[in-house]
């Protein structure tokens, strides 16, 4: 992006386990590209940070940020409560960067449905025995909330249609490359690889 030159916001979104947490990890070695940390409910897991990961809230905190319009969208996924907060958005496509949204499909649909404008990007498994494979190594769910997340990747697949653009990650370098090509990332962005 060039000097001067507004950012947008950039929604990436699929089911648990399609990889969109990696590509954007991968997406974050650019200085573009500023990710958006969003807040949440749900316990912190092992490793993750406060204000890195997420900023994690109690109910009360969330619902009172809420009360006060400081989430851009929010709703409630697995019995937790997830946003976007609206001001960091704001600041980083004011300075002209890449806002990168990685939020669940209700969100993400949520954005599209008030019109926010931004590119939405779907990030697909390549199957659904790759996808069980996936979740069952995290070995972080019970087999009840496994065979929940896959039922709800089902449904999630199925509104692919309504993003911009679809990636299926049956390889992780082709999908961080497709993703990178339709954010406009294909010039170098002056940091080493």
């Amino acid at each position: 992006m060039s000097t001067g030159e507004r950012g947008r916001m950039v929604v990436i979104s699929g089911p648990s386990g399609s990889g969109k947490s990696t590509i954007c990890k991968r997406l974050l070695e650019d200085p573009r590209v500023c990710f958006s940390v969003s807040a949440t409910t749900r316990k912190m897991r092992p490793g993750e940070v406060d204000g890195r990961d997420y900023h994690f809230l109690t109910v009360e905190e969330f619902k009172q940020r809420s009360a006060h319009g400081d989430f851009i969208e929010h709703a409630e996924v697995y019995g937790n409560l997830y946003g976007t907060l609206r001001g960091p958005l704001e600041d980083a496509i004011e300075k002209g960067q890449l806002y990168l949204l990685e939020i669940d499909v209700q969100g993400a649909l949520q954005l599209k449905a008030l019109g926010e404008p931004g590119q939405y990007i779907f990030i697909a498994p390549p199957d659904f025995e790759e996808l069980r494979r996936r979740l069952e190594r995290r070995n972080t769910e019970t087999p009840v909330v496994l065979e929940r997340r896959l039922h709800k990747a089902a449904d999630e697949y199925r509104e692919r249609t309504k993003y911009d653009h679809v990636v299926v990650n049956d390889d992780l370098e082709h999908a961080v490359a497709q993703v990178r090509g339709l954010m406009g990332l294909d010039a170098p962005a002056g940091k080493g690889r």
